[in-house]
């Protein structure tokens, strides 16, 4: 790999990286994004909080309910490019590998199948803006370094969303390309 590679952006397939094919073989969404190239989560923090009034509407439980919080971040070639954090409902992920750091082959959307819950769409969101100070430290981000903010919610056949991933990308590492029929 040469230094050049390192400051080549990823290419971020938002409809690819979501197939069901590719979960079901046990492979995660970025293996459709990486070409080769290691990105790594070298921060992960598996946790509970109360639902926020926002993520309580957008899962269908009550605000204060429990929440399962799985909070990472990701580098690619070493540096730190992405951080996420998903918001499932405690109550449905109790006991299972989705509370666990590594939930296994396929990842949680795997791991939801496996309770029923398979997503079967999903809504994204995308903006942009300028970091937070702890968004910017974290990804270590200069000064004048805008954000990618993506939302995306998965949902089951019936309409019911199992999960929200709140996403935080360096601008300058990503280029967000969506493909689909017209």
């Amino acid at each position: 790999m040469t230094g050049d590679d390192c400051r080549q952006p990823l290419r971020r397939h938002g409809i690819a990286r979501l197939s069901r094919a590719d979960r079901d073989a046990g492979r995660t969404v970025w293996d459709a994004d990486l070409g080769g190239r290691k990105l790594v989560v070298d921060q992960i923090a598996v946790g509970e909080a109360d639902a926020p009034e926002r993520m309580a509407g957008v899962l269908g439980i009550a605000p204060g309910e429990r929440l399962c919080t799985r909070s990472r971040r990701y580098s690619l070639d070493g540096k730190p490019v992405l951080l996420a954090t998903s918001y499932l409902s405690a109550d449905l992920v109790a006991g299972t590998p989705i509370t666990w750091e590594n939930p296994g082959p396929g990842g949680i959307y795997a791991r939801l199948a496996d309770l029923g819950c398979a997503p079967v769409r999903f809504r994204e969101e995308v903006r942009a803006r300028m970091p937070s100070p702890e968004e910017a430290g974290r990804l270590g981000l200069g000064s004048g370094t805008p954000v990618v903010l993506v939302a995306r919610t998965a949902y089951t056949g019936d309409g019911r969303a199992v999960e929200v991933n709140e996403m935080v990308l360096d601008s300058a590492a990503y280029i967000l390309e969506y493909d689909f029929p017209a």
